[in-house]
C-alpha cells in the first residue's frame, strides 16, 4: 500500500462545496466490478491486499452475510405490496419474498445479475416476481405513486451525495404517499470502513466515505424525513418519507 486511503470524504452540493459531479464512468465501473464477481471472475489485486484479513473474509463470501442490511427489520414488506429493489443483485433469491408474498421488481446495473434474476425469478414464484430492468438508481421508468417500499442498499457508497439527491428526487416520483424508502449508507467511524473501502477500490469501485451528518443534511435539503434508523457493522439503514 502507498499509505493512502483511496477513499475519498466529500460533502455535498448543498453545502457549497466542491462535491464531485456525478460521471457514467462510474456506473460503469460499478457494473463491471459486480459482473465480475458474479460471473466469479478473478480480481487481480496486489499481494498486501490480499493479505488483509478483509481480502480472505470477501474471498470466502462471508463478508457479504456479515455486512448486508436486512431491510426488513425497518419496514417489512407486506401482502400484495409492490416493492421496487434498487441495485438488486440477486435478492430475489435470497430473501424471502415468498413468505412476504409481496411483489418484487428489480432493477440493477449489473447484466449479469439481471439475466441471472430474469432467468430463474419467474420459475421461482412467477406471481411475485416481476422482472428486472438494467438501468442505474436515478432511472425510474414506472409510474408515479407505483410502490410502497422502494430499497437500495449496499451501493450509496460509489456515487457522490450530488448522485443521490438524484436519486431521492425519482423515488419521490415513484413512491405512493404513504410508502417508505429504505436505504443504507456506510458509517465511517466503524471499524471496518476504511479497509473496506481500500478492497473495493482495489476491485474497481471506488468508495466515497462520507459523514453521517453530511448524509442527514443532504436529507433534510431535499425535504425528506428520517422516520427511522438502524445501525449496522458498516453500514447504517434508513427508514425515511419522501
Amino acid at each position: 500500500m502507498k499509505g493512502q486511503n483511496p477513499a475519498h470524504s466529500n460533502l455535498g452540493n448543498f453545502l457549497g462545496d466542491r462535491t464531485p459531479t456525478f460521471s457514467p464512468d462510474q456506473l460503469a465501473a460499478v457494473a463491471l466490478r459486480y459482473n465480475k464477481e458474479y460471473r466469479r471472475e478473478s480480481f487481480e489485486l496486489p499481494a498486501e491486499m490480499e493479505a488483509m484479513p478483509i481480502f480472505r473474509e470477501w474471498a470466502s463470501g462471508a463478508l457479504s452475510s456479515r455486512i448486508a442490511s436486512p431491510f426488513w427489520e425497518l419496514v417489512k414488506p407486506k401482502k400484495h405490496q409492490r416493492c421496487l429493489d434498487l441495485g438488486c443483485g440477486v435478492s430475489f433469491l435470497i430473501y424471502p419474498w415468498s413468505e412476504w408474498d409481496a411483489v418484487f421488481y428489480g432493477q440493477d446495473i449489473s447484466s449479469v445479475a439481471r439475466d441471472l434474476l430474469n432467468s430463474r425469478g419467474s420459475q421461482l414464484n412467477s406471481k411475485l416476481f416481476k422482472g428486472v430492468k438494467l438501468a442505474a438508481a436515478h432511472e425510474l421508468n414506472y409510474e408515479e405513486l407505483q410502490f410502497d417500499l422502494v430499497i437500495a442498499t449496499g451501493f450509496s457508497c460509489y456515487y457522490p451525495l450530488n448522485y443521490w439527491q438524484l436519486v431521492l428526487q425519482e423515488v419521490k416520483k415513484a413512491l405512493k404517499p404513504d410508502g417508505f424508502f429504505l436505504f443504507d449508507v456506510i458509517n465511517p467511524e466503524a471499524e471496518m470502513a476504511e479497509n473496506w473501502a481500500i478492497l473495493e477500490t482495489y476491485l474497481g469501485a471506488e468508495v466515497f466515505l462520507e459523514p453521517l451528518s453530511d448524509w442527514q443534511k443532504m436529507l433534510k435539503a431535499t425535504g425528506a424525513q428520517i422516520a427511522k434508523t438502524v445501525p449496522g457493522e458498516l453500514f447504517q439503514m434508513y427508514k425515511v418519507k419522501l
